[in-house]
């Protein structure tokens, strides 16, 4: 069986969707003749802790955990928070169920600490503040892989110091190197929002172009991302989307909820706001006394103070259940359980190129999916191509109200919904025996 080095900042038991697409494809590729051998920090910076993931990871896998240096100390010092991204123009929040608590500060010293603080976290640290980890990474794997081989190596970012790590060891050992994008770099949607000078930018871009020109294959989740990708002169390029675990919606019956719910998983950020959603049903509230009885909005996640008060704004406080962050398989049980999922993949022109994670599990939970973003772009075209749903602009109040209509009749009158076609190829172990031949590949050197 031949051994797989997979490099990755996420790792169980931290939570979300990071973690998700290297989970499955190491709990996965023995089944495909590779051994997986997994290195990853001892003390991450975690924005959710789910330990059901840790069940995930297969008995005898060898997974390396080293201490990683960040520099949140100076973050945290700077702003009095954690160290978590920054958003430039979110809102500073945090709530408990329905009860709103804003964080308490002047608006000019606060916003200077934000400025600062992004200004340093953007200028300084290269490509990102997991840099301090390249070094010391590389030397420790390049001492490993003298006792211990493997046959490939695997990078997944971002954060793409993890690539940057890969780099070094695949130059200095000859070892062939697959690079995995699961979001853009330099493409990303938040990039420009980030104040890097021109010089930073042009090292960003550098060291973006050195990856993907390096590596022996890379791979990213949408065909979108690849086209940018491409003109980065890569050496071969493939797309594996992200995707479903069969195992995580077992064949059991599941009790719907008697209401008419909603539900949004996952983060929910200010540019994914479907703020014409809330005004239609805050309308149909109004007008409906047993729509009003029925509709229960169910948001799982983290949900920034500007939708939770737009959501309020239009008189759905009291349908609003606000869980916060939930187990992994407690939180595909709720998908299952509910009317309708929302999904909302952003307002900016980037956003095309986004298929979170997230939209496969919610084809597999076999729910009518609402979906606001791009016409035209990857989640759209999935979207149509699985039939389990629709996309809409997310101005677009006309089309919203019909389909929302036609799922709230089917509902009075007890007809479960039509959901789409065949989500296969979307299944964790297809997608990683897609990964395998890659790295079959890879190896053989053809």
């Amino acid at each position: 069986m031949k051994r797989v080095l997979i490099i990755t900042y996420y790792w169980p038991p931290s939570g979300g969707s990071g973690v998700q697409r290297w989970l499955k494809f190491v709990k996965y590729l023995r089944e495909f003749g590779y051994e997986p051998v997994v290195y990853t920090p001892q003390n991450p910076e975690r924005m959710a802790v789910d330990n059901s993931l840790c069940e995930e990871v297969p008995l005898g896998i060898e997974v390396i955990k080293r201490d990683i240096a960040e520099p949140y100390s100076l973050y945290k010092l700077l702003t009095g928070r954690r160290g978590e991204s920054v958003k430039p123009g979110f809102i500073s929040s945090t709530s408990t169920g329905n009860k709103k608590t804003k964080k308490k500060s002047t608006p000019v010293k606060g916003a200077l600490k934000e400025r600062l603080s992004l200004f340093i976290r953007s200028n300084l640290f290269i490509p990102d503040p997991k840099m301090l980890w390249i070094y010391p990474s590389s030397r420790f794997i390049k001492r490993y892989l003298r006792e211990n081989p493997v046959d490939v190596i695997v990078s997944t970012g971002p954060p793409h110091s993890m690539h940057l790590i890969a780099k070094r060891v695949s130059k200095a050992t000859g070892t062939p190197w697959l690079a995995d994008f699961r979001d853009p770099w330099t493409k990303m949607y938040n990039f420009k929002y980030l104040g890097c000078t021109p010089l930073v930018l042009a090292i960003h871009k550098k060291l973006e172009k050195s990856v993907v020109s390096c590596a022996d294959w890379v791979v990213t989740v949408t065909n979108t991302i690849a086209g940018e990708l491409k003109e980065l002169n890569p050496k071969r390029l493939d797309v594996i989307t992200n995707g479903y675990d069969k195992a995580d919606f077992p064949d059991i019956p599941i009790t719907r909820e008697e209401t008419f719910t909603i539900t949004y998983t996952g983060l929910f950020v200010p540019t994914q706001n479907p703020s014409v959603l809330w005004k239609i049903l805050g309308e149909r509230v109004s007008g409906d006394i047993e729509f009003s009885k029925n509709l229960k909005i169910r948001i799982i996640g983290d949900a920034d103070r500007s939708i939770l008060d737009d959501i309020a704004l239009n008189g759905l406080e009291n349908h609003l259940v606000k869980m916060e962050y939930t187990p992994h398989n407690e939180v595909v049980i709720w998908q299952r359980k509910s009317r309708i999922l929302l999904l909302s993949g952003g307002r900016e022109p980037e956003s095309r190129g986004i298929l979170t994670g997230k939209f496969f599990e919610y084809l597999a939970a076999a729910r009518p999916i609402l979906g606001f973003g791009p016409k035209g772009g990857d989640m759209d075209i999935a979207l149509e191509e699985s039939r389990a749903g629709e996309m809409f602009d997310y101005e677009d109040y006309e089309g919203v109200s019909k389909w929302l209509d036609s799922q709230y009749a089917l509902y009075t009158a007890g007809v479960e919904p039509a959901i789409g076609g065949d989500i296969s190829k979307y299944s964790r172990r297809e997608l990683t025996r897609r990964v395998a031949e890659i790295l079959d590949k890879i190896t053989d050197r053809e």
